[in-house]
């Protein structure tokens, strides 16, 4: 039987996490919370559900993501793929196993949930998410002869291939960072359109101008970098 462990970021979801995790199938066999410093009752919410819940006291999205995957590297028995998901009910957890099919039926490393309009709720995403992923993903095509669509969060790997990632990016260039490296190392990797809604509570990033500008200039510092390689 193929082992999934997931790894939530979650940084006061407090309202979010407990129905992202009561809704992620039974076929996965860990939710790892990594709490991001959070200031509300996300602990408490992630304890309840029966999530494992690690605390990553340094914000940034990446952070907590390495978090957990120095979690998963010091149990005894690795798993074969890993999902991230975040942590504030914008994605369908449900989706989950749809995601990791390719991985399990077609030999594929690496898939990313694609957030194609027609599957969007209408607001789900802001103007600034919409055109930095045309962004991104055009220039990945540019460059690299990338198929990428989408930045988003909702993925899955083979646990062996994300550690060659050797991935390092510690706030928000952690998603292009991740894409950047799989078509480096030819990975086998293709999307899978997924459902996504309004997020419950404000975003840290496209929420706020701050965030927008940070992610916006992280995200083309990747590309860029590994266009010159």
């Amino acid at each position: 039987m193929t082992k999934i462990k997931v790894i939530i970021p979650a940084f006061n979801e407090a309202d979010s996490i407990a129905a992202v995790i009561n809704e992620i199938p039974d076929t996965v066999e860990e939710v790892i919370v990594v709490n991001n410093n959070s200031t509300d009752d996300t602990v408490i919410n992630a304890q309840t559900a029966g999530a494992t819940v690690l605390t990553e006291n340094r914000k940034g999205y990446g952070y907590a993501c390495l978090k957990g995957m120095h979690y998963v590297a010091e149990q005894a028995n690795n798993p074969d793929i890993i999902v991230f998901i975040d942590g504030d009910y914008s994605d369908y957890p449900e989706e989950l196993d749809k995601i990791v099919a390719p991985i399990i039926n077609e030999n594929i490393d690496f898939v990313v949930g694609s957030r194609i309009k027609k599957l969007r709720e209408e607001g789900s995403m802001t103007p600034q998410q919409i055109f930095g992923n045309w962004l991104a993903t055009s220039l990945m095509k540019l460059f690299f002869r990338a198929t990428f669509t989408d930045l988003g969060p909702f993925r899955a790997i083979r646990y062996d291939k994300l550690l060659e990632l050797e991935m390092e990016d510690k706030t928000y260039g952690w998603t292009v960072e991740m894409q950047l490296k799989a078509l480096k190392q030819k990975l086998a990797y293709t999307e899978v359109p997924v459902h996504y809604k309004r997020r419950i509570g404000v975003s840290k990033v496209s929420g706020t101008v701050k965030g927008s500008i940070f992610a916006g200039i992280k995200i083309l510092g990747w590309i860029f970098k590994y266009s010159l390689k």
